[in-house]
Parts: C-alpha cells; structure tokens; sequence
C-alpha cells in the first residue's frame, strides 16, 4: 500500500471516528448501550467466553486433588434403588476411613463397563481405560464379575491377600476368599509355537475359584462379595444370579481384588471392614 493511499485509509478512520463521537454525544444512557451492543456484540461474547475458560481453568487447577482412594466396579447394574449409593459410600467412607477431603478425593466408579466385544467402541475404550489406570495405579480396588475378574487375574493384576494380610485378617477373610491358579500365569511367555487345537478357552474349563486343592499352584486373589455386606446388599450384581449367570462350571459371583499397583493398600483394607463382611 502506497502513503497517499493510507493517507487516505487514516483520514476515513479519523472521520468515522468523529462521526461516532457526534452521534453518541446525542444518546441517552439506554441509547448508548444499544449501539455498542449493535457493534461490538461479537466481541463481548469472544472475551465472555475467553474469560470464561480461563477463570474455569483456573479453578479446576486450584481444586484439582488426588484420590486418596478409587474403587472401580466394572459391569455393575445401576437401578433407580441404587443409584445413588456410590456417592453415599464415597462420603462415609471417607469419613470412616479418615481420608482428608481437604486433600483428597474418595470414588466409587460404577459407570466401566468391559467386555470381549471389539465391535464396541465403548467396550473397547474402558477396557483401554481399565489397563491404563491400572497400570498407572490409579485403580486401589476392583469388584468384577467373575469371568471379568479372572481374566485380570491371570494378567497377574492382583496382590496375593496372603501376601498382605494379617493372620487375623486372614482367619477373617479366607471363607470369601478367591483363588486363581497361577499355573496359567506363564501360559504364552515362552516362544514355544501353539497351535488352535493346543490353545484352551479359559470358558471351556471348570474351575472352583473357592476350592483351591483343585488348582496346581492356587493364589488368593481376591474376595468373594456377593452375599452379606453392602455390595451385595446395593444389588450392583444381582443380575448375575437373577439371570443365572456361570463362568467356568459355577455360578458368577462379585468378588473384590486389590491391584498390585496400588503398593500401600491401607484404604482397600479398611474398605473390607467398611463393607461389613462377616
């Protein structure tokens, strides 16, 4: 652009300037505000929004807060009469367990639903999001299904309860507990070729995973919950027995583990006690 021509550029603004300032100096107050709404509308609603997220940003940085303890329960039914319970849990357990809510966050997660269906992209993206948090230790305890639960077991996902547990806490417990038989645990490690015919579905078998003298090198892996304390009694699982669920020879059941990730598992402990379990 030459000089001459934003000479004349600068004098056209300068005249509309004035022409703006003649016709305000007119105006009343509401007369005013309608015409810079009519012609800065567009920027008021871009800073508006700008601002917006910025001060939206800002809070969620200053409020961000671990969990001092999550629960996932995966393929848990919501009904009307439960629907609520998770976030009933997450306060008195935070209580109960004397997590600082100034510090920290408690959660019951009940929204993760994970299958073998790869035509979900739904099923797909939890089961991606499960790995993910598991292995990040994100995830302090899991309440699964039994088939659900077994397959995580066998990726050696879980601390051996014997392992952390105290004797007293094992007398307790060992009524519930759950075995998985680590015999598969080396299953595919090695580089030996195996053909279909050698492969086994793990749902072809029968398995008792509460009699461990059938399994060749039994662990403890978790806990069976599915009668006589509050998972049970919220009904998350009850459509496994309503529908007569089974999975390796026996009924399905709920049953609590606790991720190896989650390498001080003080709170997954406590949850035990929280839950009533007899």
């Amino acid at each position: 652009m030459s000089s001459k021509d934003m000479s004349v550029e600068k004098q056209m603004h300068e005249e509309l300037k004035a022409e703006q300032r003649q016709a305000l100096s007119t105006m009343n107050t509401r007369q005013k505000l309608g015409y810079f709404w009519y012609y800065y509308k567009v920027h008021v609603i871009v800073a508006a929004v700008v601002i917006a997220f910025a001060v939206m940003f800002v809070y969620q940085f200053a409020t961000n807060k671990d969990y001092g303890f999550y629960a996932a329960l995966i393929n848990a039914q919501l009904t009307e009469a439960n629907y609520e319970t998770a976030d009933e849990w997450a306060a008195s357990f935070q209580e109960y367990a004397g997590i600082d809510p100034g510090e920290y966050l408690v959660g019951f997660d009940t929204s993760i639903s994970v299958s073998d269906d790869t035509s979900s992209q739904y099923a797909v993206s939890n089961q991606e999001k499960m790995l993910a948090m598991l292995q990040i230790g994100v995830v302090h305890t899991i309440v699964a299904d039994t088939e659900t639960f077994e397959k995580y077991a066998q990726n050696e996902y879980f601390h051996d309860l014997t392992a952390i547990l105290s004797e007293e806490e094992i007398r307790q417990y060992s009524p519930y507990f759950y075995y998985t038989d680590a015999a598969g645990f080396d299953m595919g490690d090695d580089d030996t070729f195996h053909t279909e015919a050698e492969l086994t579905d793990p749902a072809s078998l029968t398995i008792d995973h509460r009699d461990p003298s059938t399994m060749e090198k039994p662990v403890a892996v978790g806990i069976i919950v599915t009668r006589d304390n509050l998972i049970a009694d919220a009904g998350y699982y009850d459509y496994l027995a309503d529908n007569g669920v089974t999975y390796q020879g026996y009924p399905s059941e709920a049953v609590l583990g606790i991720p190896i990730t989650y390498a001080e598992p003080e709170y997954a402990l406590r949850f035990l006690s929280f839950i009533h379990l007899q």
